[in-house]
């Protein structure tokens, strides 16, 4: 298969992310790429030695969007966070499937070590320092990967909530209304407003 002509790593990112948005995480390999790109696996180790290499340029084609610009300082600290926050899940949510790659490549992406450090910034500023800044900033990475893994693959409006809304309420009461009560949610009510429950824990 020939070269591709201007093949830059810009391309070869979003290739990769192609395969993976189309066809799910466990497909990506140095072969799906190349294919994807129309030329042999063997050319694209031109570019990138291996799949791992492969991976951190989806990371940062992925997480290069984010805005780490600190919001306004006079705005109240917490809604700053909820600012920042919203940023990385316009980022990642419309990449579903690459969520674990930013996990495992995080300490690598330049644009999600500025998104971190603007939020260190914030949680600094209301007084949240030591161990309490560690877990902070842990739960608010776990929160979003985690809310946007959930609406991905257990979306409220999804067949599950119906199933569940549908279990006998002598056994599962609490739960079946609650299902029922989920169809009323949409996805920015559920995301921020566990957020900010979120957020108003990190005064304890």
């Amino acid at each position: 298969m020939p070269r591709p002509r201007s093949l830059t790593l810009d391309r070869l990112a979003a290739a990769a992310l192609a395969v993976i948005d189309r066809d799910g995480l466990a497909t990506l390999s140095m072969r799906t790429v190349a294919k994807e790109l129309g030329m042999s696996p063997m050319g694209l180790y031109r570019y990138v030695s291996d799949r791992e290499e492969l991976e951190g340029l989806v990371v940062d084609r992925v997480l290069g969007s984010v805005d780490a610009t600190p919001p306004a300082p006079d705005t109240p600290w917490r809604e700053r966070v909820e600012i920042m926050v919203g940023r990385l899940r316009d980022a990642v949510a419309g990449h579903p499937e690459a969520v674990p790659l930013t996990l495992a490549h995080r300490h690598h992406a330049a644009a999600g070590l500025r998104w971190s450090e603007t939020v260190l910034g914030i949680l600094t500023e209301a007084g949240i320092d030591g161990r309490q800044r560690v877990v902070a900033l842990r739960a608010l990475h776990g929160y979003v990967t985690g809310a946007i893994q959930l609406e991905h693959l257990g979306p409220l409006a999804g067949e599950g909530t119906a199933v569940i809304a549908g279990l006998p309420e002598d056994r599962f009461p609490h739960l079946a209304e609650t299902a029922r009560t989920a169809g009323e949610v949409g996805p920015d009510q559920e995301f921020f407003g566990g957020l900010r429950l979120l957020l108003r824990g990190l005064d304890g």
